[in-house]
């Protein structure tokens, strides 16, 4: 019976994957078609009616007419709608709330989740992702088993007097709202998942799913790995293969794999698990790789998201350049403006993406906006830090589990460097020797850090501080950050997040 639900399952996915052909082929008249089709729907409300939807005929109007947003700019229109409000952002009524982790500030930021984003952007997303994973492996068996969806937690919201609006992470929205045929072959219980106390909800989803015939997992790679950990120290098993022998997919996104890769192969010591990565934000549902081998992400251009994007070396301009799709060049450094069928007008995400290439139009995360280091002129980027992280970790036999960086300022007649913090699965032949070839690796990938490094004029070698194994677990859980959505900063261009774990530490 299950291989016959299988074979439905995958036929029905196959067949979607001619609306993924449909995009790639036609990208720029999708976009257009789209970017009309949302102002049209949100002319009638406060902010349609503020920036004249109706008067406007094209692009260059709607970027004249409207300012790019950050989360600050558009949080009052947000806070009021989680108060009752309604028709200000998108019409119709909007009762889910996004629970971003807030990493470019303290403060946690509520994305508007419409009707239309849950539908048309992030189910389609999901159902398009396993299309693409079908027509890649028309052998695959995932529908013989369940899905364990490591997600987040939800809440009623406080705001609403009303009581009839609840906010969460993107993960746990997804999951309360999943029709009752998706929940059939999802772990752990639906109150299992939208648990908010991570620690007792990990023991929960261990004692639960290991008794599963789990065949696809779906999570942040670090949650993922705590998890099977955990299962591993309450089954006694080797590796989770002896608890799940049927599992054949991870699909992840939030953090960059590539520091985790060996650590999965030891837990699935599998040559025919597969990984899949996706970029799926509390805003929306952007990307998916679409490829056996390559790791780039096909940017998914139906999903009702407008997308714009700004040349980082003009971030700091009053006035910079928004670019439509048919304007970006392969291999630039962009920070990425969506336009959402849930009320996000030109919103600034944060993330900075690179085109590997515009036919199809494929993308790699890069960073963040604000999650980098230039203190000195080096401009390193998160990618640069966890391209290194790899290499040294290769070299060395060295297995990571988290790390953050931040710049070590002029002290007197001293010169400047980074410092890091790293917390290692497995230690490195030499620590020494990874600090060397971390820091070889970078002046080799970034030529601005390699010209500050030059005979340590400006910057002398970096500084690693090696975390007992815990200490970012506890530091996040010290900030209320744990959570699938909650991840650690890995650049910060200030020492406020390094200082606070090196004083958790006992390091002045």
């Amino acid at each position: 019976m299950l291989e016959f639900v299988n074979s439905v399952m995958a036929w029905f996915m196959k067949n979607r994957i001619q609306e993924v052909e449909h995009f790639k082929n036609n990208p720029h008249e999708v976009q257009q078609q789209l970017f009309f089709e949302l102002l049209e729907k949100a002319q009638s409300t406060e902010v349609g009616k503020k920036w004249e939807f109706r008067g406007i005929k094209n692009i260059r109007d709607f970027q004249n007419r409207v300012p790019v947003h950050s989360y600050d700019d558009i949080r009052p229109y947000i806070e009021r709608t989680m108060k009752g409000e309604q028709n200000i952002l998108w019409p119709g009524r909007i009762e889910w709330f996004a629970k971003s982790s807030g990493t470019t500030s303290t403060r946690s930021k509520f994305i508007p989740v419409s009707e239309e984003a849950l539908e048309d952007c992030h189910y389609k997303g999901g159902k398009d992702l396993l299309s693409i994973y079908f027509n890649n492996y028309p052998d695959a068996k995932m529908f013989t088993g369940k899905a364990l969806a490591i997600g987040g937690s939800h809440q009623i919201n406080e705001l609403d007097a009303k009581g009839g609006s609840k906010s969460g992470d993107v993960s746990a929205v997804i999951m309360a709202n999943l029709p009752f045929w998706a929940q059939m072959y999802r772990s752990p219980s639906l109150e299992t998942a939208l648990m908010g106390e991570w620690d007792a909800k990990i023991e929960r989803m261990a004692e639960e799913t290991m008794k599963e015939n789990i065949t696809n997992i779906s999570g942040v790679p670090t949650w993922t790995i705590v998890l099977i950990e955990r299962i591993l120290e309450k089954t006694g098993a080797k590796n989770i293969l002896e608890v799940w022998p049927n599992l054949e997919l991870f699909i992840h996104g939030a953090v960059a794999f590539t520091p985790y890769e060996q650590i999965f192969k030891k837990l699935i010591p599998s040559p025919e698990m597969r990984y899949m990565e996706v970029y799926n934000a509390s805003e929306g549902f952007f990307g998916i790789q679409d490829g056996k081998e390559s790791k780039e992400m096909l940017l998914m251009l139906d999903y009702g998201v407008f997308y714009e994007f700004i040349d980082m070396q003009e971030m700091d301009l009053e006035n910079p350049q928004a670019l439509t799709l048919e304007q970006v060049e392969k291999g630039k450094n962009y920070a990425m403006l969506i336009t959402t069928n849930a009320g996000l007008w030109r919103y600034n995400i944060g993330d900075t993406v690179k085109f590997t290439s515009v036919n199809p139009y494929r993308i790699k995360i890069t960073g963040r906006t604000k999650h980098f280091i230039n203190a000195f002129g080096e401009e390193v980027v998160i990618e640069n830090a966890e391209k290194a992280i790899a290499v040294a970790c290769q070299a060395t036999g060295a297995e990571i589990d988290n790390f953050t960086a931040a710049p070590k300022y002029f002290e007197g007649n001293g010169r400047g460097s980074h410092e890091w913090i790293i917390e290692f699965v497995k230690q490195p032949d030499q620590l020494s020797r990874f600090t060397e070839i971390l820091d070889k690796t970078l002046r080799e990938i970034n030529s601005d850090y390699d010209a500050k490094r030059y005979n340590d004029m400006v910057l002398q070698p970096l500084k690693i501080h090696n975390a007992p194994r815990g200490t970012f677990h506890q530091w996040m859980k010290k900030r209320g950050k744990l959570g699938g959505q909650n991840k650690v900063p890995r650049l910060s261009n200030t020492r406020e997040h390094l200082d606070d774990i090196l004083e958790m530490m006992g390091i002045n």
